[in-house]
């Protein structure tokens, strides 16, 4: 049920270890069973950021149950894994966190 999308302006050489990076972190971070965890990286889009074409990214962060009060110290360990894998200046990464309630997210022709 954790879902992280990124999208970046940038290409991606060699994406199955940050996914799995991605993915091990996501399930970290939540405390739930990597096996619900999707993970999407979508290179080279159009983006522009604050007027500049330069390295940027735009994250989904979605989960059932999602701690508000955590998203800054979730924000904090996106921001230093993207940033660091991407190349892509912390400051140029926008993070869009939901709660997903289990009724609206659907798995194996049912929902949570």
């Amino acid at each position: 049920m954790p879902l992280l999308k990124i999208m970046t302006n940038i290409p991606v050489a060699n994406t199955a270890p940050l996914l799995a990076g991605l993915s091990a972190r996501t399930a970290a971070m939540l405390g739930k069973p990597e096996g619900y965890v999707m993970v999407i990286l979508e290179d080279e889009r159009a983006m522009l950021f604050g007027g500049s074409g330069d390295p940027a990214a735009y994250c989904e962060f979605k989960s059932i149950g999602l701690p508000e009060e955590r998203t800054r110290e979730f924000s904090r360990q996106l921001c230093e894994r993207i940033g660091e894998d991407l190349a892509i200046p912390r400051e140029r990464i926008y993070i869009e966190f939901s709660d997903a309630p289990r009724h609206m997210w659907g798995w194996n022709g049912k929902t949570f």
